[in-house]
């Protein structure tokens, strides 16, 4: 093992010793626990009315309060969590599929083809993306699948452009001549020897493009674009609260921090774990 590679491997096992590293870990893992036990753990269903507790603010029985239908609270913020990570896994899931294949067909084929791709690659990027996912989704439908595929069809020229750049710099790799001159096809050279050694920076981008995701779906729900009712995304959630801001801020505060802490857990992630990868980031560029 060369020293660099030493040197790699050593930082990112020290990755978890960092606290802000620690805390993120622990807040993304914790959120992730809360979704998928959302049945377990919730003290109310998610669509559960109590007329008798209506826009009651936190106390033993309902620790969030209850929303203007009697609702808890909390146990809407946890099926919600289920909602919001899913739209932000599985469209950059699909974003990420999409944007590989695209980004290491050109950048592997390069010439008139690659500038070809690269050209609609740049018109989409142009585009506003909010004002393209508030398009599709008018298109397609407010449903579960609609918000994504919305959400997908924008976030992935993204990746398109950073796997074409990898490949440009791979496909000139001695290890790819040789796999060139003992006769392998295209798509094995592509799957099997350029691939594996983007992994890294796919990794590192899409700890970024999940909470980008999860964000575009709260500024849709917020707006009264996402999910319809009584579905209990964090953004629909934050809209519920909007309008009864002034005399419940319960309503919209709850959810407004699992959004803030979602978020923000998964960047510092992404950003530790760049620098973890990126020897030019840890030796400051030396």
């Amino acid at each position: 093992m060369s020293k660099e590679n030493q040197k790699s491997k050593f930082k990112i096992q020290s990755l978890g010793k960092r606290p802000l590293t620690l805390l993120s870990t622990i807040i993304i893992m914790l959120l992730i626990f809360s979704a998928i036990l959302a049945p377990l753990i919730a003290p109310f269903s998610y669509d559960e009315q109590d007329t008798a507790n209506i826009l009651k603010t936190p106390d033993s029985k309902h620790i969030m309060g209850t929303d203007k239908l009697g609702r808890d609270l909390f146990s809407r913020i946890l099926y919600g969590a289920q909602i919001s990570l899913a739209v932000g896994i599985i469209a950059t899931l699909v974003a990420m599929i999409i944007g590989v294949l695209y980004g290491a067909i050109s950048g592997y084929k390069g010439g008139a083809i690659d500038n070809y791709m690269m050209r609609i690659v740049d018109i989409i990027y142009a585009l506003p993306d909010i004002l393209v996912i508030i398009l599709i989704t008018i298109i397609i439908g407010r449903g579960f699948f609609g918000i994504v595929l919305a959400i997908s069809i924008v976030s992935w020229v993204g990746i398109a452009r950073l796997m074409r750049g990898e490949v440009l710099k791979l496909k000139e790799q001695l290890f790819v001549e040789s796999a060139k001159a003992i006769g392998a096809g295209h798509w094995r050279i592509i799957l099997r020897h350029i691939l594996p050694n983007t992994l890294g920076p796919l990794i590192v981008t899409m700890t970024f493009r999940i909470p980008a995701a999860i964000l575009s779906e709260s500024t849709l729900s917020f707006i009264g674009l996402g999910l319809a009712p009584p579905f209990s995304s964090w953004g629909v959630l934050a809209n519920d609260g909007w309008t009864a801001l002034r005399f419940y801020p319960h309503l919209l505060i709850f959810p407004a921090i699992m959004i803030f802490a979602a978020v923000l857990s998964f960047n510092i992630f992404g950003d530790e774990l760049k620098e973890a990868m990126d020897p030019q980031l840890r030796t400051g560029g030396a």
